[in-house]
């Protein structure tokens, strides 16, 4: 028997020849990263237990993206930010993206990629939960509280369970109305938002391979809201190019060995799809794993849409909602936040026809906010698109818990970009197959 892809990358960082699900080990850290939230916490405990003089294990291994509640008067919010600049001026830490300069980049799990810190094969820890999203590069990569993520700061090592793999395969070709939300969101309802507790979700097929890498960033970022403790997709040749542009872009470091699927491991729950048979889908108030196809609750009134976050606001997924808007106009409040500085510049740089992203969507009468992760945590009363009132939205973003977006009260509809903009248009709940021409 041989190994999952997560084991034989975790088996590489512990130095080891394999290992099996259920063994406890130590294993070496690539990148760790953290963010306003958490970030300061995590400094707290890495002097309190290292030392108030003490330095980080690597500090080209550190990343620091603010990018949780950044504009904003908030001044809890404006001091966590102090705290970190603090710390990087301390440490002479290179990575760090400060909100205050040109250096900053957005939403850390769309601009670490894009700042070439995600490598295939490499074990990356982050402060966040959807830190599951860098799995997509062939990478493990996970969530970690500020104690863990303190311990990797000083040692660049971490203790954890090798979790158990589920394998999730995707056959056919994915339809124009189809986008890899749908595809994730379809597993979630499937297996429940505990379906898939420490495991590794893996995703696998020739319609995952067909993706481009940011569908497959989708996929692998909500595999922790099925309770996932990582998802992973096998590097190929388009994961290759990406990151090889990537790093000879931002001048990171280069070296990195992928791991690839030898196809032998022992999966604890395999499930194939057809993807040419699914329809858009829809997680309905207040859980993801509230599948409910578009058709089911299409008609359902609105107040507000939402386009963007780490799952719905990178390139790809505006360029999905304005080739629905293009030369249309919204009937509902719509916010287009986009992910990272270089997606929203990219929007002013590509066209549908003779206009850009950015001309279409205000066109269309949509309100464009400046990139960060916004109403996607609720936030401050000032964040932008945040829920100050019990309005029903439909969202690109991956949690519909109570108050997840603002108000206690809301609801909250997750949906791909297509079937947001498609119910933009319209107002009620709708699906993209009814507004495509």
């Amino acid at each position: 028997m041989g190994m999952t892809l997560t084991e034989q990358i975790l088996a590489r960082h512990a130095g080891r020849d394999r290992v099996s699900a259920g063994e406890n080990i130590w294993v070496d850290v690539d990148i760790l990263l953290t963010h306003d939230v958490c970030g300061p916490g995590t400094i707290g405990i890495f002097k309190d237990k290292f030392g108030a003089d003490a330095k980080v294990w690597d500090k080209e291994r550190v990343v620091i993206i603010p990018d949780h509640y950044i504009f904003t008067a908030d001044a809890m919010a404006r001091r966590n930010i102090d705290i970190l600049r603090e710390f990087v001026a301390e440490q002479g830490l290179p990575y760090y993206y400060d909100p205050g300069t040109s250096r900053y980049k957005g939403v850390c799990h769309v601009a670490l990629p894009e700042e070439g810190h995600t490598r295939p094969g490499e074990l990356l820890l982050g402060t966040d939960s959807h830190t599951c999203t860098h799995g997509a590069f062939g990478m493990f990569a996970t969530g970690v509280g500020n104690t863990d993520a303190a311990l990797a700061m000083g040692t660049g090592k971490t203790w954890l369970k090798v979790p158990e793999t589920m394998r999730f395969e995707f056959h056919g070709a994915l339809p124009p109305y189809l986008m890899a939300k749908d595809l994730i969101l379809q597993v979630i309802g499937d297996i429940g938002f505990d379906g898939a507790t420490y495991r590794a979700m893996e995703f696998v097929g020739p319609a995952v391979f067909d993706l481009n890498i940011e569908e497959r960033m989708t996929l692998c970022n909500m595999a922790i809201e099925a309770g996932g403790k990582n998802g992973v997709v096998e590097p190929d040749q388009v994961t290759i190019d990406y990151v090889n542009e990537r790093i000879a872009r931002a001048g990171t470091h280069a070296d990195y060995t992928p791991v690839y699927d030898t196809a032998d491991g022992a999966y604890v729950f395999t499930k194939q799809y057809d993807v040419s048979t699914l329809d858009p889908v829809v997680a309905k108030p207040h859980r993801p794993d509230n599948r409910a196809s578009v058709r089911e609750v299409a008609g359902t009134k609105v107040d507000r849409v939402y386009i963007g976050s780490c799952t719905g606001g990178k390139i790809t997924d505006f360029e999905a909602a304005a080739r629905l808007l293009a030369g249309r106009e919204v009937r509902v409040d719509t916010f287009i936040v986009p992910a990272t500085t270089e997606v929203a510049r990219e929007l002013g740089r590509r066209k549908i026809g003779e206009h850009t992203l950015t001309e279409i969507f205000r066109n269309a009468g949509c309100r464009l906010g400046e990139s960060s992760c916004a109403a996607c945590l609720g936030g401050p009363v000032d964040t932008f698109g945040r829920l100050n009132e019990p309005l029903t939205c439909v969202s690109t973003t991956n949690r519909n818990f109570p108050g997840r977006m603002g108000h206690k009260d809301g609801q909250v509809y997750l949906a791909s970009p297509m079937t947001a903009a498609a119910t933009a248009l319209t107002g009620v709940i709708t699906d993209p197959r009814d507004q495509m021409s």
